[in-house]
């Protein structure tokens, strides 16, 4: 996050910072500071882009790593998310019966309610990043190009593994209706789902993520962009693509697998792969005779909106 920091320090930040809180002005006659025996002509004066903040002050580093999380997630969710569902979820799942009455509205706003308090959760982990008490680096040289490959594979099973178990975990009846239930609220998820959490559920899974740079030293900008993808990857598992049929889905947690773990509420725990739900036995495989798109093409028909060889009438709303 300190990338992120930096440039936002020197597109934005300095400048708001500097208007909101302006240098210390004095005025040009010489007085004498009776502490250090020093006149203040001898300080040095600042430029019109400083503050009375400078950009290591703890306060301000907060405050606005606070608005770059919360606005970067806001952007990656809505941009992700609103291209999901126009190019990619099958809005004939609307009409599933198990659809809720305005669910997408209940979706966003489930989730623009917890993308602030996550970043707030979330901000401690971000502020030991910019001040150093993570082990990310910048130059490449300093680790090599092959270690940019083998920190993005650990990476990502580090990930796969610390998100089954803190998802399986959630599962367990003594959390379940505390923290991971309003996210089960949606059965028939649509894209707007994708971090539709209980705040702390949103943490809870987040961490293995933000804890990874603080034990395995990863180049920053590369974290950067894996960082985003992930918030990318959570939107795409929740659109609704039942059945891909390809190979890959032997090994990959398809949005295929997601969707039956919001039907099933048992099975798919993983993020990325299915080693870890084959492993520990909680795997299904998509099949043909799950895809929730057929009771959606049921209740369609009793709308009146497709023939009885499930031929479009008329378009599904949204179409």
């Amino acid at each position: 996050m300190d990338a992120v920091l930096e440039v936002a320090d020197w597109l934005v930040l300095d400048k708001a910072y500097a208007k909101v809180f302006p240098p210390l002005k004095f005025s040009n006659a010489t007085q004498t500071d009776s502490s250090s025996h020093l006149s203040l002509d001898d300080h040095v004066w600042p430029s019109s882009a400083e503050s009375s903040l400078p950009q290591d002050n703890i306060y301000r580093q907060s405050f606005s790593l606070f608005l770059l999380a919360a606005i970067g997630a806001a952007t990656i969710y809505f941009i992700s998310a609103s291209l999901s569902y126009r190019f990619i979820f099958d809005k004939r799942l609307e009409h599933h019966p198990r659809f809720l009455k305005n669910q997408i509205r209940l979706e966003i706003q489930s989730s623009l309610t917890a993308i602030p308090i996550i970043s707030l959760f979330t901000l401690p982990i971000f502020l030991g990043e910019v001040r150093g008490y993570s082990l990310l680096y910048t130059d490449v040289a300093e680790y090599g190009w092959a270690w940019m490959a083998v920190s993005t594979f650990l990476y990502m099973m580090f990930n796969d593994l610390g998100i089954y178990w803190i998802h399986r975990l959630e599962h367990h009846p003594s959390i379940y209706k505390y923290v991971h239930k309003p996210h089960h609220k949606w059965i028939i998820p649509t894209p707007w789902a994708a971090i539709a959490f209980h705040p702390l559920d949103g943490f809870a899974q987040s961490l293995p993520y933000h804890i990874f740079p603080y034990i395995c030293p990863m180049q920053k900008y590369l974290y950067l962009i894996l960082f985003a993808m992930v918030q990318v990857w959570t939107i795409l598992i929740h659109d609704g693509d039942m059945i891909t049929g390809h190979w890959l889905e032997k090994f990959v947690n398809s949005p295929a697998h997601h969707t039956l773990h919001h039907m099933y509420f048992t099975v798919n725990y993983g993020q990325y792969f299915t080693w870890a739900d084959n492993y520990w036995d909680s795997h299904r495989a998509p099949q043909p005779e799950l895809d929730p798109i057929h009771d959606s093409i049921k209740a369609m028909r009793e709308k009146g909106l497709v023939d009885e060889k499930g031929e479009i009438i008329k378009k599904p709303k949204g179409e």
